[in-house]
């Protein structure tokens, strides 16, 4: 199964790279494009829960790989949308900045198959 990572550049600047088990991640995310941090974890969950429906579907078992790249989008988009609560003093995780999609990166066929 074609698996990819994709990297995001965080609304701070720092970047990070997520993996997906599954190509359907770019049928959600555009390289280059912004999206909101709610957005950016409503599609990662959407297109990780696919992801891991395919995996499922082949090899008669969830994929664990999906569910840590949904952690780590959550537990990162959290972090920016706490920091702008206590900067602006106000509920304002939806406006906590941008995330952007800066590349996918295909790992290639496993070696020895």
């Amino acid at each position: 199964m074609p698996d990819v990572v994709f990297d995001v550049r965080w609304p701070d600047g720092s970047t990070q790279s997520f993996y997906s088990p599954s190509l359907i991640v770019k049928d959600y995310f555009e390289a280059g494009a912004e999206y909101t941090l709610a957005d950016f974890v409503a599609r990662t969950r959407e297109a990780m829960t696919l992801a891991d429906e395919r995996v499922r579907a082949k090899y008669g078992m969830g994929c664990s790989e999906s569910a840590m790249t949904l952690a780590g989008v959550e537990y990162g988009a959290r972090r920016f949308a706490k920091r702008a609560e206590t900067e602006n003093g106000a509920d304002t995780g939806a406006d906590a900045g941008k995330v952007t999609i800066e590349r996918f990166r295909s790992w290639g066929p496993p070696q020895g198959y």
